[in-house]
């Protein structure tokens, strides 16, 4: 069975999914309510399934009329995707973002599932072995960077 935060997170990506705009706003009390959840639990699920590498961008207004808006991005083409991802991944990144990046290449894309999972392979950090899981994030970025490079020119 899924948990919640599953559930919240293809509820809304659901509702993403059915807007002309790539849009929506909610309010992050009547999502609680509706999923008979307390409101933090909204929070996590935004904070972590919503985020830039995964191709979208979350905005939120608090107090009475606060709400929570969640767009996602759709870049002009795959070398622009490739761009934007480089400046996400910056000089390091951990496995985790990493693992976001390349699924959202699969997604639009810009890489087929093989080629998906054998990035995966290279960035898991029982791979990268170093002492300090700073090196590994800067190598992994290194790795990132580099495929992110490749992929930019094979589409421009």
């Amino acid at each position: 069975m899924r948990n919640i935060s599953d559930i919240i997170e293809n509820h809304l990506k659901s509702i993403l999914t059915q807007s002309d705009r790539d849009l929506i706003e909610i309010k992050r009390s009547e999502l609680a309510q509706r999923f008979q959840c307390v409101p933090s639990q909204i929070n996590y699920v935004i904070r972590t399934r919503f985020t830039v590498e995964k191709g979208y961008i979350v905005e939120s207004k608090r107090g009475g009329g606060g709400y929570i808006r969640i767009s996602k991005v759709k870049p002009a083409d795959q070398a622009d995707l490739c761009q934007q991802l480089m400046s996400t991944v910056g000089k390091q990144i951990d496995q985790q973002t990493a693992e976001s990046v390349i699924v959202r290449l699969l997604e639009e894309d810009a890489i087929t599932n093989r080629e998906a999972k054998l990035l995966l392979a290279v960035i898991e950090r029982n791979v990268i072995t170093l002492a300090e899981p700073q090196s590994r994030d800067y190598i992994r970025a290194n790795i990132m960077q580099s495929v992110l490079q490749r992929l930019r020119y094979e589409h421009a």
